[in-house]
């Protein structure tokens, strides 16, 4: 998992931390995902409900286009 192109070695903890900061911000960033053709979407789900729970309220994907084949 990479988190603004930095790989994460301990996924549950860091993007917790990361996120929290960003849904505490007064003007929330965009939260975009970015899921590999390789992986399952349950993991993808995960992220977002994840996310979610700590308050991001703008999330989107991308790069959806490599799923269309």
């Amino acid at each position: 998992m990479l988190w603004n192109g930095e790989q994460i070695r301990s996924p549950d903890r860091s993007r917790r931390t990361a996120s929290a900061a960003a849904a505490a911000q007064p003007v929330q960033p965009e939260f975009h995902l970015r899921p590999n053709k390789l992986v399952t979407y349950k993991h993808v789900a995960g992220v977002m409900a994840s996310a979610q729970r700590l308050g991001i309220t703008k999330i989107g994907l991308i790069g959806a286009e490599q799923f269309l084949d």
